[in-house]
């Protein structure tokens, strides 16, 4: 089959498209036939090997036919002799290493069925980033119906979801972002909208009593000026960076206001919440652009740049020619 391997570090150009052989299944697995995947930041952090943990997961000093991506939308190929839940043609989705190629072995445990209402390239758009930001919003932060939720980086990949899921749980939502994405941003339900190169959120008089941090651009100290005296401030680590992460944990026991780090887990009860979510309407993938496989490189040099609305999307074409 063909992959999107990585044997080094720096520049999206040094990706391959590549002949590997076909994951197999072991009986609590399924073998997806992938249609289409999509990118997020932590993908090209480990194109990079930065930060530097990076390449103590994915391979140092250099990694070794790796093969990229975390999510994916396709149908089943094939299922290990303990799965009853899925058979082969269902369409599914999921969050699971290794997805930027044709076929992908995954744990049942990590998938689900596709949402009907969604294309396989809209669904490959929605399993890490809306993961991270369901999670983020109903777990970390314990959002209520009623309460004022601030959405720092209300345009990528998480923040578009962020949004839309925030209203689904009743909030009133501010999103932040730049004039471009000023009205798709009000489109996709956020009451109000901060252009961040007209207004500096923190330095306002509005309090919010939860801000899901996407960006990591600002300290704690400053983030904390915009929350309500009980305030929580959740900083995703996909893009705030871990150093942005530890310090907010370490700094919120000597304030009033909190600081609840996260990382999002993969498992298939929030991929079916996620599912209902979308097929009941509330949330709506957000797709910036999409590439063929080959053009992978291209696509992660895109999503390099930091100016992603919503997500990019990878069509996974069988025997696609390099």
């Amino acid at each position: 089959m063909k992959a999107i391997v990585q044997n080094s570090y720096g520049s999206p150009d040094r990706l391959e498209l590549k002949e590997v052989p076909k994951p197999a299944i072991n009986e609590d697995q399924v073998l997806v036939r992938v249609h289409a995947a999509s990118l997020n930041a932590g993908d090209y952090f480990t194109v990079m090997g930065n930060p530097w943990l990076v390449r103590f997961t994915v391979g140092f000093p250099r990694p070794k036919n790796h093969i990229l991506g975390w999510d994916l939308a396709g149908r089943v190929e094939a299922v290990g002799r303990n799965i009853t839940q899925f058979q082969p043609g269902d369409a599914v989705y999921a969050a699971v290493n290794h997805s930027l190629a044709e076929y992908v072995s995954v744990a049942a445990d990590k998938l689900a069925a596709k949402p009907a209402n969604l294309t396989f390239e809209q669904a490959a758009a929605v399993p890490t980033a809306g993961l991270t930001a369901l999670q983020g919003l109903r777990d970390a932060g314990k959002l209520q119906s009623g309460q004022k939720v601030l959405i720092n980086g209300a345009s990528g990949g998480v923040g578009t979801f962020a949004v839309q899921i925030a209203k689904a749980l009743g909030a009133e939502v501010t999103g932040v972002c730049s004039t471009r994405n000023v009205d798709m941003v009000r489109s996709i339900g956020a009451d109000y909208v901060i252009d961040y190169s007209k207004q500096d959120f923190t330095q306002g008089e509005q309090r919010y009593d939860l801000i899901l941090d996407n960006v990591g651009n600002r300290s704690f100290s400053d983030l904390r000026r915009a929350l309500n005296p009980q305030g929580v401030v959740v900083p995703n680590s996909g893009h705030g960076g871990m150093t942005y992460v530890f310090k907010a944990f370490l700094l919120s026991p000597f304030t009033r206001q909190v600081a609840r780090p996260y990382i999002a887990n993969t498992h298939s009860e929030d991929l079916v919440a996620l599912k209902e979510l979308i097929e009941s309407g509330l949330v709506t993938p957000v797709i910036d652009r999409t590439y063929p496989l080959s053009r992978t490189h291209e696509a992660l040099s895109y999503t390099g740049k930091g100016h992603v609305r919503g997500k990019v999307v990878i069509v996974v074409e069988e025997g696609e020619n390099s």
